[in-house]
């Protein structure tokens, strides 16, 4: 049995080695931006970190406007929009900037009424109740879609976004494909003047309001109706169908898009196809090419190709469509520019 000088010799020897051994390097990513994909990006977060115990993905979901302005500043590592920057934009940036395709979702008409059954909605409904022009749930252009279900004569209240919002831009933009009043009046953008509604702060604000206010309709991320239990509608398409947002609606939506853009800026709106979804959208995160910190684009590009990759896997849980295969090819492709 060793003497206690020989103990204690070993005990600072061994305390020596240990200030010797390279420190736990923690590493934190910073993004920002859209709340449509928010609960994915969560998700994905989170899962990636149990993998890489050494890297914090930090996510503010602020809305796209915020994401874009954010990244356009070099205050964050990485933006998210639903809606893809503009020219203009892109120009504005110290450094050239990917948008990385990360999985599918939809907006939906999602509305309180006191009522048994799922309503229909077609493109001049929506249009006419976000333009002010049909104010009664008891509207013929309401009763006549929904024959059977009885609509009460009750006001409608119009909930909007009151931030810059990707959800927003695939709601305007598909208001501005089925209607030409609307695109003149009104158009399409992250931030529209809205003819009339009331404003909520995120997908988040947008689904509580819809909750506390009945009578009122608005157009929130399929995930945050299903998670709030909010009944939203079916949309008629551009075949004539009625289709409800599903994982495979949104899915027969993108198949719509034929040769995809090598930018990713797409829309898929209103798409063709009796099974598609008409208010469906991919959504994007911002990537520099050239990161400030080169540890970090090496980190940032891992966790883009785990994302293509285990991370499609976990889509159909939170009701996202996972990238088509020949779009997620292409995505790893664009994603060996990062830096």
């Amino acid at each position: 049995m060793p003497r206690g000088n020989d103990r204690l010799k070993r005990c600072i020897a061994l305390f020596c080695l240990i200030l010797t051994l390279p420190a736990f390097a923690q590493t934190t990513l910073n993004g920002a931006g859209a709340t449509f994909p928010y609960p994915m990006y969560s998700k994905w977060f989170s899962e990636y970190h149990k993998d890489h115990p050494e890297v914090e993905i930090n996510y503010q979901s602020i809305g796209s406007g915020g994401g874009i302005r954010q990244v356009l500043a070099g205050t964050v590592d990485f933006g998210a929009s639903d809606g893809p920057m503009t020219d203009e934009q892109l120009a504005q940036a110290k450094t050239k900037i990917l948008h990385v395709p990360t999985v599918l979702g939809a907006d939906v008409p999602a509305y309180n009424l006191n009522m048994t059954g799922e309503l229909r909605f077609t493109p001049e409904a929506l249009a006419g109740i976000f333009l002010g022009r049909i104010t009664s749930w008891n509207d013929p252009a309401l009763t006549q879609p929904n024959p059977g279900v009885k609509l009460p004569n009750q006001s409608i209240i119009v909930i909007h976004r009151s931030d810059g919002s990707g959800t927003t831009f695939i709601w305007t933009d598909y208001l501005s494909k089925v209607s030409a009043e609307w695109k003149n009046q009104v158009g399409t953008g992250t931030s529209v003047k809205w003819p009339v509604g009331l404003g909520g702060k995120g997908n988040e604000g947008v689904a509580g309001m819809l909750r506390q206010m009945p009578g009122a309709i608005g157009y929130v991320e399929l995930v945050y109706a299903v998670q709030n239990k909010i009944p939203y509608g079916l949309v008629e398409n551009s075949a004539g169908e009625f289709v409800k947002a599903s994982v495979e609606s949104v899915t027969a939506a993108a198949a719509s898009v034929k040769n995809m853009p090598a930018d990713f800026r797409v829309s898929i709106v209103n798409a063709p196809g009796k099974d598609a979804y008409p208010i469906s959208s991919f959504t994007w995160l911002l990537i520099p090419v050239q990161s400030k910190d080169a540890a970090k684009g090496r980190i940032l590009a891992d966790f883009l190709n785990w994302m293509v990759s285990d991370g499609q896997r976990m889509t159909a849980e939170l009701t996202y469509a996972p990238l088509p295969e020949g779009v997620a090819a292409k995505v790893k492709a664009e994603i060996k520019q990062v830096r």
